[in-house]
């Protein structure tokens, strides 16, 4: 499955040091892998696919918030 090679390469990958437009890219690049895996998930149920889809979520949120930036209160 290369699907799930993209997947763990993904998360393998490393995160600091990253412009903008990189995070934005894996952002998009997470969110792709995740409904791909999610498709197949609809259909196996296989619940490492869950895991899978849950860490990627995970690694995902973290460069979203980093997008985003600290709320100015």
């Amino acid at each position: 499955m290369d699907l799930l090679l993209r997947a763990e390469e993904f998360e393998k990958r490393k995160m600091s040091h990253m412009s903008t437009s990189d995070r934005v890219k894996a952002s998009r690049e997470a969110k792709e892998l995740v409904l791909s895996i999610n498709k197949i998930y609809k259909a196996t149920k296989n619940p490492k696919l869950m895991d899978i889809m849950k860490r990627i979520t995970v690694k995902k949120r973290k460069i979203e918030k980093r997008i985003k930036g600290m709320p100015l209160i």
